[in-house]
């Protein structure tokens, strides 16, 4: 049977009792006899979307241990008495599930084959959707927040908002201004997920130190999350609900047993302030991350920040040539260099915020930005779209310029440097922005969820870039909770360039 529960063991005599299940109680306690000394428990059946179940051990008195955590790679844990756990009187057991049917997830994944299994035939002769005009919204250039809230500058668009407040995080040390800046873990290479201290020489300084109440990420949403080897991705950034910018803006996931860990770094110089709408992305070439643009309140970022992963050292660019501030833009990386197009931009007041259609590349050897002579069919401008880099050409699809939202696609060939509208068959996804994108192999990408102009999306579908062709994914893991402003990326098998993970993330608060 592939039904997912957890079972106990307590002591040698005794069989196995189910205390959980996907079909009962996601929580429940047990009264453990005085004379009980060990106990085991683990897990049975396919984890799916659940992410952990958490143990836990409470006396009399109203003392309460965890004595651990069962994963997906840690599937049995074992309690003893010698071990400096409750020894007096009669305890409960609890055990709490995470993820699965709660309908809060904060992180989930399918496997590829899944994916691929769960697509819908592509209809050669269906028509494409029309472009959707969000009624009722903002103008053109104007935030969502000033439809809301003339003083906050992004709303969560994510349907599952609630009025939970967000559980606050402790910064040692106070930043500049009242910045909050983005640190990562100082630790061994990018493939470890065990943090390991670094020592400082120098003029070498440790950026402060994010100290957290939990073992995961607070809740948020705009965030990017840049995966640098096969079991190992970067948080950074990110906006909660209540427009509060995150006080614990990065964290690494180990994508092995699915555990998050916050980090530090190194830097001489500056290091980005915390940030909504910027893009992060990895050279494997240089082991480096490139984060580039974004917003916060008012203020408006054209810098470049790099982190390399493999000494974890920010380092701020000086670059030559001009790039405008830009949010909610697409960054593709190709031979080395980073391709950056449209977004929002800020504009002199009482003018309204634009999107631009303006293609952008900087180059790192030279440490310069420069404009490309262009020709083809230009995409229209536009913001929250997204890029992925496919047999040498990046492809563009949807975003809005509000109160127009588009599902159209074009393409840009690299060689050519051309851009050209692409013509495709089946049903695709409706006009939206803000979703998520990622590539499953050399011609194919996803896109998943994502936002109308009036509420955030569930739905999935694979493009074929040799047919042209979109499919419908049915996959209840994706389609469990509305997304939009949230994450999408997919793992490749060590040591192949297969697909065989693809991981959403999003925070339930947002």
């Amino acid at each position: 049977m592939d039904d997912f529960c957890v079972f106990v063991v307590l002591g040698v005599n005794e069989l196995p009792r189910k205390l959980i299940s996907v079909d009962e109680s996601l929580q429940r306690s047990i009264a453990m006899p005085p004379n009980v000394r060990q106990a085991v428990l683990f897990s049975h059946g396919r984890w799916r979307e659940h992410t952990g179940v958490t143990v836990e051990m409470t006396d009399l008195e109203g003392g309460t241990i965890t004595l651990g955590k069962l994963t997906p790679n840690h599937k049995c844990l074992l309690w003893d008495c010698w071990e400096g756990a409750i020894r007096r009187g009669v305890s409960t057991l609890t055990v709490k599930m995470e993820g699965g049917s709660l309908g809060n997830e904060e992180l989930q994944y399918a496997s590829y084959d899944e994916l691929q299994n769960s697509q819908k035939e592509c209809t050669k002769g269906a028509a494409p959707l029309p472009v959707l005009e969000a009624r009722g919204k903002r103008k053109r250039g104007q935030d969502v927040k000033e439809t809301l809230n003339k003083d906050q500058e992004n709303v969560c668009p994510n349907s599952c908002l609630s009025d939970r407040s967000t559980p606050r995080r402790r910064v040692r040390g106070a930043s500049r201004g009242g910045h909050t800046r983005l640190v990562a873990q100082n630790d061994s290479p990018a493939h470890m997920c065990t943090p390991e201290k670094h020592k400082t020489r120098g003029k070498q300084a440790r950026t402060q130190t994010q100290t957290v109440s939990l073992g995961r990420p607070s809740s948020r949403w705009g965030q990017t999350l840049c995966p640098v080897d096969t079991q190992t991705a970067i948080l950074i950034g990110g906006q909660g609900s209540r427009m509060q910018f995150c006080k614990d803006p990065m964290w690494k996931l180990c994508t092995e047993d699915m555990s998050w860990v916050a980090a530090e770094t190194l830097a001489e110089g500056p290091t980005p302030e915390g940030r909504i709408g910027h893009t992060a992305t990895f050279d494997p070439e240089s082991k480096r991350i490139y984060v580039f643009g974004g917003s916060k309140n008012k203020k408006w970022f054209n810098d470049v920040h790099i982190l390399d992963t493999q000494s974890w050292r920010w380092t701020m660019v000086e670059a030559q040539g001009k790039v405008p501030p830009l949010a909610y833009h697409s960054c593709s990386l190709f031979r080395g260099e980073l391709f950056v197009f449209g977004g929002v931009f800020p504009r002199p007041h009482p003018e309204p915020d634009g999107c631009s259609d303006s293609l952008y590349i900087f180059n790192p050897v030279l440490a310069i930005w420069y404009q490309p002579i262009v020709n083809g069919d230009r995409p229209a401008p536009r913001s929250g779209h997204s890029a992925c880099v496919l047999q040498g050409k990046i492809f563009m699809f949807g975003g809005w310029d509000t109160p127009v939202c588009f599902n159209d696609m074009h393409a840009l060939d690299l060689g050519l440097m051309e851009f050209s509208a692409v013509r495709t068959s089946g049903t695709g996804p409706s006009p939206r922005s803000w979703h998520g994108c990622a590539v499953l192999s050399e011609s194919k990408f996803l896109v998943h969820g994502g936002y109308n102009g009036n509420n955030a999306l569930t739905d999935s579908f694979i493009f074929d870039t040799d047919t042209s062709c979109w499919t419908t994914v049915v996959n209840t893991q994706l389609s469990a909770v509305p997304r939009a402003g949230h994450s999408i990326i997919t793992m490749v098998k060590p040591n192949t360039e297969v697909c065989h993970k693809i991981h959403t993330y999003t925070l339930t608060n947002c």
